[in-house]
This record gives C-alpha cells, sequence and structure tokens, in this order.
C-alpha cells in the first residue's frame, strides 16, 4: 500500500472550501484513497462528509493512503496540494 504523510497546508483545515477542493481532487484522481488523522481510522477522502468528520486542523498531520494502480502519482499530487494548501490540484508535481 501506498501512503503519504503530509501537514495540512490549509491555516483553516480541512474544513469547508479546502474539504471541497480536497475531495474533488481526490474524485478527479480516479484512484480510490483513504484519508486519516496521523493515529486515526482511514476513511473515503472521496466523501465530503468523511473528510469533514476528520476535523484535521491546519497544521495537523494525516496519512494519505491508496493500493490501487497510479496510486502513486496521485497521491503525490494530493500530498502536495494539501501540504501547500493550494486551490487547486498541480497538473504536475
Amino acid at each position: 500500500m501506498a501512503e503519504r504523510r503530509v501537514n495540512v497546508g490549509w491555516a483553516e483545515g480541512l474544513h469547508a472550501r479546502p474539504a471541497s477542493i480536497f475531495v474533488r481532487a481526490t474524485t478527479a484522481s480516479g484512484v480510490p484513497v483513504t484519508i486519516a488523522k496521523a493515529d486515526g481510522n482511514p476513511v473515503n477522502a472521496a466523501s465530503m462528509l468523511a473528510v469533514l468528520g476528520l476535523g484535521a486542523q491546519g497544521g495537523e498531520e494525516i496519512v494519505l493512503a491508496s493500493d490501487a494502480e497510479g496510486a502513486e502519482v496521485a497521491l503525490d499530487r494530493l500530498a502536495k496540494l494539501v501540504a501547500e494548501g493550494l486551490d487547486e490540484l498541480p497538473e504536475t508535481v
């Protein structure tokens, strides 16, 4: 299983707008991904309610994981999005 540990770059954490950006990017990747707090249970990263339910704060470490084909590239892109608090999924890493 591929995994990326990253600190949330959005000051407000994964709430409202940042969560929406992240969920859209996850869905667009076409790869099933889970997200969890560092020591928490993983949830579906393509579910807005699940991502909001994490309550991940700015600067807090999260874990992105997937065992699907193409996971390495998808996780790199999603990790960059989260770490840098970007407004959209980067075209390249």
